[in-house]
């Protein structure tokens, strides 16, 4: 059972919380993390999505998840990258890009608040080190591939906000 912390609209811990699968009721927001990963070559970690995913089942998509109860969106970050795709970042090379509040999204209730984050990376990135089975396959894209994919509909479409707002 997974446990998150419920936010108000100015992302003020509510002192309630909400069990993952539960709606998440009117007012108030759960916190949500993408994980954009940048190496000195100017590519992007991608990682594609295990086809056991209840939703986008092998798509590509950044790392990211739900913030869990009592962690900082920092330490969801950290913590989702090291699960998903086994790397552990220094939170010393992150930078949080921006903050969103989605109450829906392609017609679909989130109540969510994402906060996008930018890390640099220049190590090796190997699956068998990832604590979860989430995600099948990684690889380094340049932004242009990165389009090519969101173009050819293999990227989650609900980050279509990567082309204007993460490291331009």
């Amino acid at each position: 059972m997974e446990l998150w912390d419920l936010y108000d609209e100015n992302k003020e811990i509510t002192g309630k919380t909400c069990i993952r699968g539960n709606p998440i009721p009117d007012g108030y927001y759960h916190l949500v993390v993408h994980v954009w990963i940048k190496n000195n070559k100017g590519e992007y970690l991608i990682s594609q999505r295990s086809e056991t995913r209840p939703i986008h089942p092998l798509m590509w998509e950044c790392v990211g998840g739900s913030v869990i109860k009592g962690e900082t969106s920092l330490e969801g970050a950290i913590r989702e990258t090291k699960e998903e795709v086994g790397v552990d970042l220094d939170i010393l090379n992150g930078k949080l890009v921006f903050t969103r509040i989605r109450k829906i999204v392609n017609d679909k209730k989130y109540n969510d608040i994402m906060d996008a984050w930018l890390f640099e990376y220049n190590g090796d990135v190997d699956l068998k080190n990832a604590t979860t089975d989430e995600v099948k396959d990684v690889k380094w894209m340049k932004k242009e591939e990165i389009k090519e994919l969101y173009s050819s509909g293999k990227l989650v479409q609900t980050l279509s906000y990567f082309f204007d707002e993460i490291d331009i």
